[in-house]
């Protein structure tokens, strides 16, 4: 049991509350947040996010234990307050705090008790993750710098990366500020290992977003050949840019709708990486929010417009190149149902086996990705 000193009590609530208006992924509207509130101290913050991020994790559980109707102040002091009924009193799903949709999904697809470990371990915090840039230093030389000021270990799996145990502000380190890393969680960066880039290849990196993946790959060329970046969404390609150039990497550019529509680039990409929006089932230990804004509608939508996205990228695609079709989900029907149906239509076949990832407690979150190939004509 613990109690909050009124004034972040105060911020909690008030946070909690804009929290269910806005569109924004929550690390960017606490930040925004905390911008508009500048009174608020670091400490402050620090126990309100915790707080904050606990009470969306197990809003489920909360409003089991609370009377109808339930509002936030009854969650924050249910969340509180020591709770003397056991989970097992409530149904599995409510007993890990997810939705009965999302929780019967998973259960489907990987057992009862798989689905438990999944959900509870989506309750977890997740550790910060970052990916040093090769082109400007080496993961040995930022392990020696910073191991002595913060408690860093290596990635398990990507040879690039350096897991934080806890958070920080890495935007103010002069390490970020010279491009020497990125933050980008290990999941992620194993899946821009699939593109197997070699110099003068040309790369379209679809639904790029800010660019994270392409800063994987992108080194492996040295600077000869040309990665193509396209998203629906301006802004992120306006963060790319900045990243990119941060990095240090010269062969990229951004392609807005008409450029995208060019002749040019029709059958011309050694390797296009289609990463997908999706149901980001396997990133709730940084978006808890999600399952709760989420419906089996939204899933059946996302499915299509995978579809649809596939259908308009494979075009461009040259006759002996490969597509890596890649999401931060952990629904099949987004993953292995999609890629049958993707090497049915398209007369395909994987070129590897694929890589799937789960959330699990102190390691990455939850990806998938396919590397996929047309089948040749005999």
């Amino acid at each position: 049991m613990f109690r909050m000193k009124p004034f972040r009590k105060h911020h909690l609530l008030n946070s909690l509350r804009e929290s269910e208006k806005t569109p924004l992924p929550l690390d960017v509207f606490l930040r925004n947040y905390f911008r508009k509130h500048k009174a608020v101290g670091s400490k402050d913050r620090a126990e309100i996010c915790a707080t904050f991020y606990g009470i969306i994790r197990c809003k489920g559980l909360l409003d089991a234990r609370c009377k109808k109707p339930v509002n936030w102040e009854d969650r924050i002091e249910a969340y509180s307050s020591s709770q003397h009924d056991s989970r097992q009193d409530y149904p599995p799903h409510i007993q890990v705090s997810f939705p009965k949709f999302f929780f019967t999904y998973l259960q489907e697809a990987y057992g009862e008790k798989r689905a438990l470990e999944l959900c509870l371990n989506s309750n977890q915090q997740a550790p910060t993750t970052v990916r040093i840039n090769p082109l400007k230093t080496t993961r040995d030389a930022l392990l020696k710098k910073w191991k002595p000021l913060f408690s860093v270990f290596p990635c398990k799996y990507s040879k690039l990366g350096i897991v934080f145990p806890k958070r920080m502000n890495f935007f103010a380190l002069p390490e970020f500020k010279e491009g020497l890393f990125e933050m980008q969680d290990e999941g992620s960066q194993l899946i821009a290992n699939h593109v197997k880039a070699r110099p003068n290849d040309h790369i379209l990196d679809f639904c790029a977003g800010s660019g994270g993946k392409t800063l994987g790959f992108a080194p492996l060329m040295k600077d000869k050949g040309q990665v193509y970046l396209y998203d629906v969404r301006p802004h992120a390609l306006v963060e790319a840019k900045k990243r990119l150039k941060r990095a240090g990497i010269q062969n990229a550019q951004i392609l807005d709708e008409e450029k995208l529509k060019k002749r040019g680039l029709l059958n011309r990409m050694d390797w296009i990486l289609l990463d997908v929006p999706c149901s980001g089932s396997g990133t709730l230990r940084r978006n808890p929010d999600i399952k709760w804004k989420f419906t089996p509608e939204k899933l059946e939508q996302l499915i299509e417009e995978q579809r649809k996205i596939f259908d308009k990228v494979l075009k461009f695609l040259r006759h002996n190149g490969k597509i890596v079709y890649a999401t931060c989900s952990i629904f099949p029907r987004e993953n292995e149902r999609q890629i049958s149906y993707f090497m049915d239509k398209y007369q395909l076949k994987l070129s590897d086996k694929p890589f799937q990832s789960f959330p699990k407690d102190g390691e990455m979150d939850g990806f998938y990705c396919a590397v996929l190939s047309r089948i040749q004509n005999t």
